[in-house]
């Protein structure tokens, strides 16, 4: 069965890069928890207000009665990341699909955590929700699409998994990797990315 038309997930194309380097003032980034499954209709009301908003997606693929199934649902169930003004603000909630709004003390840290999982989500690679977070060896990829991004390794059998997380929510994305692709991040504890708030 064929995909249908792609979500605005993103806005604008480029939220990362300006954000980067315009994040300042009154833009700043709000959590907005959403009433149940209004994840995409809250980002089609941001998109149409030309708002900026981060929805992270990944593809789950499954088989009935022989045929096969694609969507693209949410990483994060329940929530869309707002990056904008008080105003900005206002208008999600006068949506009415906006259930509560969190605060984002450490921007920073948000910024980084929300950059690593677009880049994940860029890099193509299949993606595995994550919903808490585990104890895992900090590193950073050095090779391969998903090089320059620190987070935490995990052995699950024999396999590797590369942990992304956002801490705010104690949820993340984890990816396999291969022992080749990274170098652990010398004095960084096994925990740290998992029970410690934004530095």
């Amino acid at each position: 069965m064929p995909l249908l038309p792609q979500e605005p997930c993103l806005s604008p194309h480029d939220l990362f890069q300006a954000c980067e380097s315009a994040c300042s003032g009154n833009q700043r980034w709000w959590v907005l928890h959403t009433k149940p499954r209004a994840e995409k209709s809250l980002a089609r009301r941001l998109y149409a207000r030309q708002l900026g908003f981060f929805l992270p997606v990944y593809q789950k693929q499954w088989r009935n009665n022989g045929r096969l199934h694609r969507s693209q649902l949410p990483l994060f169930p329940g929530y869309v990341f707002l990056l904008g003004d008080d105003d900005a603000r206002v208008i999600a909630l006068t949506t009415k699909l906006v259930a509560n709004v969190l605060p984002v003390t450490h921007q920073a840290g948000m910024y980084r955590d929300l950059a690593g999982v677009h880049h994940l989500i860029e890099s193509g690679s299949s993606l595995t929700p994550e919903a808490h977070l585990e104890p895992g060896t900090v590193v950073q990829i050095t090779a391969g699409p998903l090089s320059g991004l620190e987070g935490k390794i995990l052995h699950r059998g024999r396999k590797l998994h590369f942990f992304v997380e956002v801490r705010l929510l104690q949820q993340g994305v984890s990816v396999e990797i291969e022992s080749w692709m990274f170098q652990p991040q010398p004095g960084r504890p096994q925990a740290t990315l998992a029970t410690a708030a934004y530095d």
